[in-house]
């Protein structure tokens, strides 16, 4: 057998689509002819042998006309399976009929001959399709009573039958896949299909099938076998299963679960896997298997805002430290300050230390305390930021206990302390805070950087005592809810939603730090106006951030095709003098429309935003760049 290619340069052009006429073999092309539908022929093309080896010529004449008497059952196979009962196959090599019971196949192969070297031996398969056959009844018995199943195990709609249904073997297929899912909803979790007997009426052009369902036993859930990821503890792991042994069967806790096991950084894969058979309880055991990631990594990126000028990033992890999955990571990012009082960032600043703005941050994190559900989180950060209304430095350090109550929802409490130096509208002030910190989450969503479905809810409430010289006493909150809802089932159209609240409760504005007032604006918050520029001002003019907090936005997210997106979007914001959000000073609005480019790690997000009621200093276009969704 000769192979004959045309040469294709890395790929870039495609594969040829012909043989090439050689005297080492009889090449040959393959025509379909009677096929009025497209996706049909690329079925019939799929099955043949000789279309997928077109490119593969035979060293002989009879060695073509076996191959294509070979394609004979597999084209009626094909036909059959896409609904088409009453078709015919003929087939012929160089203008000579061969039968599927191979006569014709010498004369065929003396006709091929004669092509060797000088052109392409023609194959054609006539195809009559005949008409397409309906799917009229389907059946589904319980294998334990030979009767018609309990249609209570079922949706409400999974035997509903439409009369235009094609009878295609693949769409039978897919509704009993979609009957055992089902079922292992219900905690059948060994349900498997029987038989599928089909009868078809060739007069009526339709078939009916009954098909047979043994459901198994009921159980629950059994034993957890962990095996793989040698180097990472496994009571660590186990802590992140939230799974009861006896607890009724779920796919969808299963999933959870491996959701779940995957947060820990140290591990890069998990497989569960079910049972063969129920243990001596009735129950399923399970056996997940888990693989480790490279224990170190390190990363970069960059952003930048017509707006918000420039950001580089950088971090550097650890995430397996001792053996725990502990994860120590440093993050540095930097930006460049523009101090004037421009509403876009129109030209970069001179390079100059008094001009960057930025931070360092340490964290490691220790998950499963003791084999508990208890995590330790330590953070320690030095800041410098400046904005057009204020600047300030300051050192912070957070400890925490995380406790996980489920996948879900967790709860934390700790200490803080913060103290650095700020200067606005009131003066330079030193200050220092002594916090502790309470807060909560609840994260249903399916996906971090881009959520189809679920809820994220945070909320934090931290007093902050006067224990230093420089202290500051207040009452700090903060909440924020987002939620997601995919209209169809692939999740190509979602509407998703955010609010957002904060309050400060305590002393007056001028004696909270600049940097834990409340701003609205930027790319995470009202899109079109520059980032913390919504505020209160000091009865000139000026902006002086406020002692509470109020955000809403909400977008349209449209797949226009599986990597393409369009966002249109509209945010709102505010911030207030008083402690609570009284909605006496202007909401600013603001609209646009974002591009999304769907990647294996995440949206890549450019986003163009236009204020709706904007101040002479504000900007009429804002341009965002950023990896993951706003929200």
């Amino acid at each position: 057998m000769s192979s004959a290619r045309a040469f294709d340069f890395f790929g870039l052009f495609g594969a040829p689509e012909k043989a090439e006429p050689t005297p080492g073999a009889v090449a040959y092309e393959v025509i379909f002819k009677g096929i009025d539908d497209d996706k049909l022929e690329q079925t019939l093309k799929d099955a043949s042998n000789s279309w997928r080896l077109r490119l593969e010529s035979p060293a002989a004449g009879v060695g073509l006309a076996r191959r294509v008497i070979a394609d004979y059952p597999r084209l009626t196979e094909a036909l059959w399976a896409s609904g088409y009962f009453n078709a015919t196959v003929r087939a012929s090599v160089a203008g000579v009929t061969v039968s599927p019971e191979g006569n014709g196949a010498d004369a065929a192969a003396a006709a091929a001959e004669r092509h060797r070297g000088a052109s392409l031996a023609p194959v054609v398969f006539e195809i009559d399709p005949g008409p397409l056959f309906k799917l009229r009844h389907v059946v589904v018995y319980d294998a334990r009573v030979n009767a018609p199943i309990d249609p209570a195990l079922f949706p409400r709609k999974a035997f509903d039958q439409d009369p235009d249904d094609p009878a295609r073997a693949a769409a039978l297929r897919a509704r009993e896949a979609e009957w055992i899912d089902a079922l292992r909803e219900k905690s059948y979790p060994l349900a498997k299909v029987v038989s599928a007997r089909p009868v078809i009426l060739h007069d009526l052009h339709v078939m009916d099938v009954a098909v047979t369902i043994d459901l198994g036993p009921k159980a629950g859930i059994g034993e957890v076998h962990l095996s793989g990821a040698p180097g990472v503890d496994p009571d660590v792991i186990r802590s992140f299963i939230y799974l009861e042994e006896g607890e009724p069967y779920s796919p969808r806790k299963i999933a959870d679960t491996r959701k779940s096991i995957a947060r820990i950084e140290a591990l890069g894969g998990v497989k569960i896997e079910d049972g063969a058979h129920l243990d001596k309880n009735g129950n399923l055991p399970l056996f997940i298997e888990t693989t480790e990631r490279k224990r170190h990594a390190i990363g970069a990126s960059a952003m930048f805002s017509n707006i918000n000028g420039p950001t580089l990033r950088t971090y550097w992890v650890d995430r397996n430290l001792f053996g725990g999955g502990e994860r120590l990571r440093f993050d540095l990012d930097g930006g460049l300050a523009y101090y004037n009082n421009s509403s876009a960032f129109l030209s970069f600043p001179e390079l100059k230390a008094s001009n960057l703005v930025g931070s360092a941050r340490a964290s490691f994190l220790k998950p499963a305390l003791f084999g508990s559900r208890n995590d330790l989180l330590l953070d320690a950060a030095a800041v410098r930021e400046r904005t057009v209304y204020y600047w300030a430095s300051y050192g912070n350090f957070n400890g925490a206990i995380r406790h996980r109550f489920s996948d879900t929802a967790s709860i934390q409490a700790g200490i803080e302390v913060e103290g650095g130096q700020f200067n606005d509208v009131f003066g330079l002030h030193n200050y220092a805070l002594l916090g502790f910190p309470v807060s909560g989450a609840y994260d249903s969503t399916d996906n971090a950087l881009a959520p189809t479905r679920g809820i994220r809810a945070t909320a934090r409430v931290a007093p902050y005592v006067k224990a230093f010289s420089n202290g500051v006493g207040m009452l700090e909150s903060k909440g924020q809810l987002s939620a997601y809802h995919a209209l169809d089932e692939d999740a190509w159209y979602i509407l998703a939603g955010r609010v957002a609240v904060g309050s400060i409760v305590g002393p007056s504005i001028a004696n909270v730090p600049a940097n834990r007032r409340f701003f609205a604006g930027g790319g995470g918050s009202v899109r079109g106006y520059r980032y913390r520029s919504i505020s209160p001002d000091n009865g000139f003019g000026f902006p002086t951030g406020g002692l509470s907090l109020f955000e809403a936005s909400a977008e349209a997210r449209l797949k226009v095709t599986q990597e393409i997106g369009i966002v249109p979007f509209l945010d709102a914001g505010a911030a207030y003098s008083s402690s609570v959000p009284n909605f006496s000073s202007t909401m600013r609005f603001a609209a646009g429309v974002g591009l999304r480019y769907y990647t294996g790690i995440g949206p890549i997000r450019f986003d163009v935003a236009t204020p709706l009621n904007p101040r002479p200093e504000d900007s009429r276009l804002a341009i965002f760049l950023g990896i993951g969704e706003s929200f």
